[in-house]
């Protein structure tokens, strides 16, 4: 029967991220039937038992996974030279949003410990909208990571020109970006200058090389939905917790 790293059955298990179970077997707190695994690269057949002890449990429900609504101007990762403002400068107790809406609400304090706080994916300097911070590698993994191939993002783009139905057709489906045809989006009006775009993957500066092919120039673009979770009532510049009602 094949066997496979231990690290890797705890991720498959949904219980952390393949480097949150090294760091577990390090300390000690994973069981293989029942015995403390404590060697790194251990393997194990996936019809053992695997599991986290108590203490890694608790550290896992603990870590933070937050919707941010980015202005424009921010960055979405961290800038050593320190040019640009990185988003994570937003996430203060100041800027948090309770919102009335009880999927989203959430009972976990505002004030809470931000070391590994990283954000799962980016969002361009003059683009607005939904940026995902989070503390654990699952979620990471699930936006960004092997599992994120079929994981939608939605976007509203404010657009300024206009397109005949063949163009159209090439936004949903035809265009080429670096000599790589691009995969099946879903585009469609708004309004008569704003698009709707759905895409399931995300080159750089995607939507706007996109739209500069069919003769479309960008005036706005912000990001509205990643999977499952929307940014809906959240104001400009605040954020909120990821819900235990919610999931990408």
């Amino acid at each position: 029967m094949e066997q496979v790293r231990i690290s890797k059955i705890l991720s498959e298990l949904g219980l952390c991220s393949r480097r949150e179970a090294d760091k577990y077997i390090e300390q000690g707190l994973v069981l293989l039937d029942g015995k403390v695994v404590d060697e790194l690269g251990t393997k194990a057949c996936r019809s053992q038992k695997v599991e986290l002890l108590k203490k890694a449990r608790l550290n896992q429900s603990l870590k933070a996974t937050v919707i941010l609504n980015k202005p424009v101007s921010y960055i979405s990762h961290l800038d050593d030279d320190k040019e640009f403002t990185p988003a994570s400068s937003l996430i203060t107790p100041d800027n948090y949003y309770n919102s009335q809406n009880q999927e989203t609400t959430s009972k976990r304090n505002p004030i809470f410990n931000r070391d590994g706080l990283a954000p799962a994916g980016r969002l361009d300097i003059d683009s607005s909208g939904m940026l995902v911070l989070t503390q654990d590698g699952r979620i990471a993994k699930k936006i960004i990571g092997e599992e994120s191939a079929d994981i939608e993002k939605e976007y509203l783009v404010r657009v300024k020109g206009t397109i005949n139905d063949d163009d159209m057709q090439l936004l949903n489906h035809g265009l080429t970006l670096d000599d790589y045809e691009l995969k099946p989006a879903k585009v469609n009006w708004q309004n008569k200058d704003q698009l709707n775009f759905i895409l399931i993957e995300g080159r750089n500066r995607q939507i706007r090389r996109m739209c500069e092919l069919v003769g479309l120039k960008v005036n706005g673009l912000k990001r509205v939905r990643i999977g499952n979770v929307r940014l809906n009532d959240l104001p400009e510049g605040k954020w909120r917790f990821l819900s235990e009602e919610e999931s990408f």
